[in-house]
């Protein structure tokens, strides 16, 4: 008798190999953020938890921009080919997932760094303080 693993058969290879490259199309990891801050990024990294935790401790060179306030308005301050990784608290939260929705609802490129801040810590990367705003 199969496990629970097990009983439902794999993909074929050709599906799996569209699923998985298809997500990299939509989201990024912390250590490639981490790298790509430290040898000059080119995308925005959005903090989309509120101000108050933001402030607690947040990525250095992330900009606090909650996700029920990502606006066409707000946007316009950024070219239009401008990528942006968003982010939360972590795998528990889906704010990185409305805030990139929002952004793709602007028709802006846009993926979610997978972890969020709890991933940011499980890899042994540091966070900022700064004043609430």
């Amino acid at each position: 008798m199969p496990t629970s693993v097990a009983a439902i058969p794999a993909a074929p290879s050709i599906l799996a190999r569209e699923h998985f490259a298809a997500q990299f199309a939509f989201e990024t990891d912390c250590w490639d953020v981490h790298d790509a801050l430290t040898n000059g990024p080119d995308f925005v990294l959005l903090d989309v938890r509120s101000p108050t935790m933001f402030a607690a401790g947040h990525i250095p060179g992330a900009i606090n921009l909650p996700h029920g306030k990502i606006t066409r308005t707000k946007m316009e301050a950024y070219p239009a080919e401008t990528l942006f990784i968003t982010y939360c608290a972590g795998p528990h939260c889906n704010g990185a997932a409305r805030g990139a929705l929002r952004l793709a609802n602007l028709d802006r490129p846009v993926k979610i760094m997978a972890g969020g801040i709890t991933g940011w810590l499980d890899e042994g990367f540091d966070l900022e303080k700064s004043d609430v705003v």
